[in-house]
């Protein structure tokens, strides 16, 4: 398991096969031995590392990195088409599940078909005496029906003739008939007294409605009289409004007219007032913005110098380190250039 593989091998442990991948695995920790086996390569490269001076050096570096990441990716990848084979497994067993539960619902319902044919003709034929009886009991209920009406219902309930027709239901089909006509006799007896006191009541009805008539029409007669002498002393009453409104409408007029010329002088003299303050306004606003563009100026001026002697002053320390360090001073200054420009790679300076 942690045989490592020969020196140009692209991966650092031999890929184990899938039944002794997946018992890797499924056991706490169970890459334990591959680790242990790169390790022990990483280590005896570390002990005896390659110089970095040279081109050969630097790809022996390069190598044995390469081989860890494809050591990583080889089992990573063996994992990988274990779960997927292992996630088909319930998909091919739900799908038999499937097959079997369709398979028994059919022949459960082949075999209950006689029974459900038989048991929707029974309800079939329940619910045919249901409505019929239902029907019957409906003829009884007549309290909002003329007479006429009601006995109209009262000889379609005697045409009905409760027999063996019935089967089961023919004790409750004669219940629901003598009930029903028990319910029409009472209801056409109370329904022939009521439309009697109802003619009653309409005579009297109309007795008064032609009163009332006779009232209504003297009470026009006097309404007419009083209209038309109210109308007499309004149009009068009009006549001498108008004269008045005449009048205070010439007083409001002249009023009016004076105020618009007060509000007219008012009102430019605001203006007037109003320019001069915008003009002082605009001036100072302007001042503002001189005084603030200088001061921007000066702080600007102030953070570039600033920074300027910040970055000299770390690259005195920095060229002061490397001289100390040992480099010619010549060297030294290059350097500190070529790194401040940008010009060397992955190398900055913190300013």
């Amino acid at each position: 398991m942690s045989e490592v593989a020969e020196k140009e091998s692209k991966e650092l442990v031999a890929v184990p096969s899938k039944d002794t991948a997946l018992q890797a695995f499924k056991a706490e920790k169970g890459l334990d031995p591959y680790l242990q086996a790169i390790r022990q390569e990483l280590d005896k490269f570390l002990d005896s590392a390659p110089a970095l001076d040279t081109a050969k050096g630097r790809k022996e570096y390069a190598s044995m990195a390469h081989k860890i990441a494809r050591s990583k990716t080889a089992i990573d990848n063996l994992g990988k088409e274990l779960v997927a084979e292992l996630k088909e497994q319930p998909k091919k067993v739900d799908a038999e599940r499937k097959r079997w539960r369709e398979q028994l619902d059919a022949w459960r319902d082949e075999a209950r078909g006689p029974l459900n044919e038989w048991e929707a003709a029974e309800e079939s034929r329940k619910a045919a005496h249901v409505e019929i009886i239902e029907h019957i009991k409906g003829l009884g209920a007549a309290d909002e029906l003329q007479v006429a009406d009601m006995k109209v219902r009262l000889a379609s309930l005697e045409a009905v003739i409760v027999g063996e027709s019935f089967e089961e239901y023919e004790a409750e089909a004669h219940r629901a008939k003598d009930q029903s006509t028990k319910l029409l006799l009472a209801a056409i007896e109370r329904q022939a007294a009521h439309e009697e006191q109802a003619a009653e009541l309409e005579r009297l009805r109309q007795e008064q409605a032609s009163h009332d008539q006779k009232d209504r029409e003297d009470r026009i007669a006097r309404e007419a009289e009083d209209r038309v002498r109210r109308e007499s002393e309004q149009q009068a009453q009009s006549e001498r409004d108008a004269v008045a409104r005449r009048e205070q409408a010439a007083r409001d007029e002249a009023d009016r007219k004076d105020r618009e010329y007060q509000e007219t002088i008012a009102s430019a003299k605001r203006d007037a007032e109003q320019a001069a303050q915008r003009i002082e306004a605009e001036h100072k606003r302007k001042e503002d913005e001189r005084l603030a563009e200088d001061r921007r100026q000066q702080a600007d001026l102030a953070r570039r110098q600033a920074d300027k002697d910040h970055r000299g002053s770390t690259n005195r320390a920095a060229l002061a380190a490397m001289v100390s360090g040992g480099m010619p001073e010549d060297c030294a200054k290059q350097a500190i250039t070529l790194i401040a420009k940008g010009q060397i790679p992955s190398v900055t300076i913190n300013y």
